[in-house]
């Protein structure tokens, strides 16, 4: 049992009664306190190689998908590392290969549980199907053209969902749905549905009210006239909706006729059917002042009155629909006299454009101090005095710096160093290399 997170990448967040399951670039996360205290699941565990690329969970059977980088000639190829399931809610795992002719580029960022069936979405693989609790697998393409997924973007597939009596499937040439069991598919694209784009990178079903409303991030891909967005259908994909123009949306959460969005932009929130959003205020920590200060938000779940977010700065829930947050965050604890900071190097400008989350400085106090943090350059020459006498009770805390002097300036490549002066408990040093 740990207190953190094996990582602050969060690919998704599932929730199962009193459970939340965490996917993280480092691995697996649950917690039955409401976050507490986390169980870590990696390869250790029976997990595959890599970061969690997909879950799924029905009836305290989890499935997982995990993806990691392979190098070929000379390029780095995402590449799937198999599949792990669990039937007793985590308590063990079994590992089976990734399913396809070939691992690269076949990983699988999507998984949907039937009853008697799992179904895949794999880039490099399409649409996979067993029903046999994965000993055997079939490829079944969205379409009734034989599978090549260099040849047709629908047999590139990034998300599938099952409702009561349907399977959507969701690719790079549109949402595709089924009501055969995958035998036969419709095709819904920008040109004859009217979606904004034919890059489908997320699917989920609202139902609320005896209505059925499935959404789809719907990015723009190759064709005329898309665009970045957010489509829904309340009939089955008769006719669609869009909204969120220009929005990189990555999933979706519901709460009865509420609607979640986590987006480049951050998380965002829909009361009238995405007529409208709105877009949450940066998230604090109460009892810490943690912050989430990047805004790409890549998951959202809202589960029993209580929303969890997360994206590539850490994971953070409320209980009071967003007036208070708790904000969790992996790092490597630190020990009296000792700091450092993290991502290093990093790139102020890259985290300006949103590509690259903030620079901490992380720290460690034993005892109420107060904490003054100065940062110098290459010939200590003072270039910032980040905090200035900040009360610290005892504990692990970081602070952020912008890579900006006192001036305001941007600062230049190089090496600089910074002190954490911390009143009767000590002084660490650290460094930071800046290259843009």
């Amino acid at each position: 049992m740990s207190t953190g997170l094996a990582g602050n990448g969060i690919i998704d967040i599932l929730a199962d009664d009193g459970t939340i399951w965490v996917a993280t670039g480092n691995g697996l996360n649950k917690t039955t306190d409401g976050g507490q205290t986390w169980i870590t699941y990696d390869h250790r565990n029976g997990l595959g190689r890599g970061g969690v690329s997909a879950i799924a969970i029905r009836n305290d059977i989890v499935w997982v998908a995990t993806a990691y980088d392979t190098t070929v000639q000379g390029d780095d190829l995402p590449t799937g590392g198999g599949l792990s399931y669990s039937l007793n809610d985590g308590d063990t795992w079994t590992h089976i290969p990734q399913p396809g002719i070939t691992p690269i580029q076949g990983l699988s960022y999507d998984i949907a549980l039937t009853d008697s069936s799992i179904w895949l979405a794999s880039f490099g693989q399409s649409l996979q199907f067993s029903a046999d609790g994965g000993s055997s697998w079939t490829t079944r393409v969205p379409d009734r053209f034989p599978w090549d997924p260099l040849k047709y973007l629908n047999h590139r597939a990034f998300s599938v969902i099952t409702t009561e009596n349907d399977i959507w499937v969701g690719t790079a040439g549109g949402i595709n749905r089924s009501s055969d069991g995958g035998r036969t598919w419709r095709n819904m694209n920008h040109d004859n549905a009217g979606l904004s784009g034919n890059f489908v990178v997320a699917l989920g079903e609202q139902k609320y009210d005896g209505k059925s409303v499935i959404w789809g991030a719907t990015w723009k891909a190759e064709g005329p006239g898309e665009y970045y967005g957010v489509s829904k259908t309340e009939n089955n994909g008769l006719t669609w909706k869009t909204s969120l123009k220009g929005e990189f949306v990555h999933n979706f959460a519901f709460d009865g006729s509420t609607v979640y969005a986590a987006t480049d932009n951050g998380l965002m929130k829909s009361n009238d059917g995405g007529e409208t959003w709105g877009t949450f205020p940066q998230m604090v920590d109460k009892d810490t002042g943690e912050r989430i200060d990047w805004r790409v938000f890549y998951s959202v779940r809202a589960h029993n009155g209580v929303l969890w977010a997360g994206g590539a700065d850490g994971l953070a829930k409320t209980e009071d629909n967003g007036l208070s947050w708790t904000v969790f965050r992996a790092f490597d604890p630190t020990q009296k006299e000792e700091t450092y900071a993290y991502p290093n190097p990093w790139s102020p400008l890259r985290w300006e454009s949103n590509d690259l989350p903030p620079l901490r400085l992380q720290y460690h106090t034993t005892k109420d101090t107060r904490v003054t943090i100065k940062i110098y350059d290459f010939a200590l020459d003072h270039v910032r005095t980040l905090v200035d006498g900040k009360f610290r009770g005892p504990g692990d805390f970081s602070e952020i710096w912008d890579g900006r002097n006192e001036g305001g300036e941007v600062v230049a490549n190089g090496v600089y160093y910074y002190v954490v002066e911390k009143a009767e408990d000590g002084t660490a040093h650290g460094k930071i290399v800046i290259l843009d």
